[in-house]
């Protein structure tokens, strides 16, 4: 059986190389940064691996043997072999493939002060060859697609912090507290309307945020709950109920007299938004789209929560 190539192999081959460029041992010295007995150690391991004479050095001068001439052509055409493949897998490591599954909480996209469209755009242009996955869902279902591996990036606002992962704060969403314009209140000014009043009306309770509607109105009448922006809206519109929403998602019922914001200065809060991803080292897409957020929204490392 022939002998199979090896690492070392290679590295003869090499000398060998050199040698026959040189034109000679005491030549190829210089080019290879060892002494001519080295040199003659590793043509003859060479030889004996391959079990031909490869060259003849004497008072006539270095040759090639007729085998040496064979051997000589057909390491070139293996070195050639190896520098495309180290072309192609460069260009492969500087065109990531792959997936990368992204978490958005809903009903984000009419925010005209979070740019993320911007940050996808960036991202693709910068890494053409990654597929993207984006799933929607309520906040606390991102953090446990996130901690259980399926989603890498999750961006949202989220009522709880969880260990192992890491979040950095990109921009606030400012909230107000609506009523539809066929609820009883909508024709009643602000200053008609205290705790007392909201406390005869009906409610509506998010059950993605938990605590955070505490800092609503309590109310006497059952709630409704709902697990997303629209559901809330659809809700206030039917004039049976009151709740927080969003200024950029309700502006629209605003300027159309479907919807007013009740006691704006004191029913007001900001909801941080946040990107979150696991505290291990993140895969190369991952990390960089979390740096492409960063910079699209014009924030650092150091906003890092936890």
């Amino acid at each position: 059986m022939a002998p199979r190539l090896d690492t070392v192999d290679l590295r003869l081959l090499r000398v060998f190389v050199a040698v026959v460029e040189a034109r000679g041992f005491t030549a190829a010295q210089t080019v290879l940064n060892v002494g001519a007995s080295t040199i003659s150690n590793h043509i003859s391991a060479l030889e004996t691996r391959l079990g031909v004479k490869l060259c003849r050095r004497g008072r006539a001068g270095f040759r090639l043997t007729e085998d040496g001439e064979l051997i000589y052509a057909e390491t070139q055409r293996l070195f050639a072999a190896i520098d495309a493949f180290d072309m192609r897998a460069s260009a492969m490591r500087a065109h990531v493939r792959g997936t990368l599954p992204l978490g958005i909480v809903d009903n984000t996209i009419t925010d005209r002060t979070a740019p993320l469209h911007a940050a996808i755009g960036a991202f693709v242009a910068a890494m053409p060859d990654i597929q993207l996955f984006i799933d929607m869902r309520p906040p606390n279902d991102l953090l446990r697609e996130l901690m259980e591996g399926r989603l890498h990036v999750v961006i949202g606002s989220f009522p709880k912090i969880l260990l192992g992962l890491r979040y950095i704060r990109l921009y606030d969403e400012p909230h107000r507290f609506y009523c539809g314009r066929a609820h009883p209140l909508f024709a009643v000014p602000d200053r008609q309307i205290g705790p007392e009043v909201l406390a005869r009306h009906r409610l509506i309770s998010r059950g993605y945020w938990g605590s955070r509607d505490a800092k609503q109105p309590r109310s006497d009448r059952a709630p409704a709950v709902v697990n997303n922006m629209e559901a809330g809206a659809r809700l206030i519109l039917s004039g049976a109920f009151l709740g927080y929403l969003p200024i950029h998602f309700a502006e629209r019922w605003v300027a159309r007299g479907e919807m007013r914001a009740i006691l704006p200065d004191d029913l007001a809060y900001d909801a941080p938004f946040e990107i979150a991803c696991a505290q291990t080292p993140l895969a190369a897409p991952a990390r960089r789209f979390v740096d492409q957020v960063l910079a699209t929204f014009g924030v650092t490392e150091s906003d890092t929560t936890v």
